[in-house]
């Protein structure tokens, strides 16, 4: 296990759930890689804070559950971890929001440049999410 590479990521995890956005976003390189789950890829830091934007607005979220993984220099990381949310607006493409709640077992896997976030893979179930809000 890394440690700079572990509390870089309990850091990244606590402000996403303290939702300082600025705080968060300056954890990543300039050039950071979003994988978006079962979506497309966006790539750099102002492309991050505008997925952070949309997703503020329909969805309330706490990350919980953490347990986090590191290879030996730190460069690459897998996080476990569950999803405690409200489904509070409307997201296109998806059901009516009504703010319902989910439980959402969930995983990531990072890589890691010069002490900062350089890409990000989320991976959660969606068929579960959308049972869980009741499509």
């Amino acid at each position: 296990m890394n440690e700079p590479s572990r509390k870089l990521l309990e850091t990244y995890y606590a402000r996403f759930n303290a939702l300082d956005w600025d705080g968060f976003l300056e954890l990543l390189t300039d050039d950071v890689v979003h994988d978006i789950n079962q979506s497309g890829r966006e790539i750099g830091r102002e492309a991050f804070r505008e997925f952070l934007e949309r997703m503020d607005r329909s969805y309330s979220e706490q990350i919980v559950d953490l347990s986090i993984t590191t290879n030996a220099d730190g460069s690459r990381a897998a996080v476990e971890f569950t999803v405690l949310g409200v489904y509070k607006n409307t997201d296109e493409g998806l059901p009516p929001a009504t703010g319902q709640t989910y439980k959402l077992p969930a995983g990531a896997f990072f890589e890691i440049r010069d002490g900062r976030v350089a890409r990000i893979s989320n991976y959660y179930n969606l068929q579960d999410w959308l049972k869980q809000v009741g499509a």
